[in-house]
């Protein structure tokens, strides 16, 4: 099974091609938050270089978020464009889950993602004989909430920490494409079904979106 896999959640811009789990090739632009501009163009030279096209796809894999709220869409409708167009199934992966994947040796994996004031997106996994579980689904928090949680309720258990949300730990801060990829596929496989109608994964609102909130309110006070 051939799988295209499209991050557009950072700064970065990331497209990798695997067969099942296995990295075919990768490419990745770090140009800020350009992917409207930089997508396509990423696509079509690794497609090229591969000598493969959009036909040969069995499997479109995003990064959902959270992340970036323009750069998430950028990558959901391109993968969505692409889905709707060849019936190619498209998956949805979180960054915390993908981020997870960088952490091989079975042990409870804290995955976090600086999101300012001292806040983060947050989840827990339990990673047993190569499955990913999910023990506290993907949220904002502020990190003294998470590391309360985590003595607390996990002070027994051995937890690898990936990510750059808890500054104290941090680690891999990186998305690796290729393990974006391979949660994906694991997901379409384990599932048996055609895909999903994928959906950012927004986990605050959008600056704009606040802001105009406290116009209203002050507006109504």
């Amino acid at each position: 099974m051939k799988i295209l896999c499209i991050d557009t959640s950072s700064n970065l811009c990331s497209i990798a091609i695997l067969e099942d789990t296995t990295l075919i090739s990768k490419l990745e632009l770090d140009n800020g938050l350009t992917h409207s501009e930089t997508l396509m163009p990423l696509i079509n030279k690794i497609f090229t270089e591969n000598n493969i096209n959009l036909n040969d796809i069995d499997l479109l894999v995003s990064d959902i978020g959270p992340g970036s709220f323009t750069g998430i869409r950028i990558g959901v409708a391109t993968c969505k464009a692409f889905s709707d167009s060849l019936d190619i199934p498209c998956i949805g992966v979180s960054s915390l889950e993908a981020l997870a994947y960088n952490i091989k040796n079975d042990s409870l994996i804290c995955s976090s993602i600086n999101c300012k004031n001292d806040n983060c997106y947050f989840a827990l996994y339990k990673l047993n004989n190569g499955i990913y579980n999910v023990l506290e689904v993907p949220c904002i928090k502020p990190v003294s909430e998470v590391l309360d949680l985590l003595n607390t309720k996990y002070y027994n258990n051995f937890i690898n920490f990936v990510g750059n949300g808890i500054p104290s730990k941090s680690k891999d801060i990186y998305i690796n494409i290729e393990n974006l990829g391979i949660a994906g596929f694991k997901k379409f496989i384990n599932n048996k079904n055609n895909g999903e109608n994928i959906l950012p994964l927004y986990l605050k609102k959008p600056q704009a979106q606040i802001q105009l909130e406290e116009k209203e309110n002050c507006e109504h006070n």
